[in-house]
């Protein structure tokens, strides 16, 4: 389902990243929630694909899906 979401202790200290490059999935979250669009982000990262963009969302998609939030 999202095979390229990478965990290595090594790289990035094991945080989630894109294809094991130094790309956390993070970093992608964040530039689409600050209103970028894909174009923008694949000009910030030119190693990355569009599906690398679909992935992350997707990841962090599946991480809140079952979140129990307490007001």
């Amino acid at each position: 389902m999202f095979d390229r979401i990478t965990f290595d202790p090594k790289i990035m200290g094991g945080r989630a990243c894109i294809r094991g490059m130094r790309i956390p999935v993070s970093v992608i979250i964040a530039h689409v929630a600050d209103g970028a669009s894909f174009d923008e982000v694949l000009q910030e990262f030119p190693s990355l694909e569009r599906e690398d963009i679909r992935q992350a969302l997707g990841y962090a998609a599946a991480l809140t899906r079952d979140e129990i939030i307490v007001s």
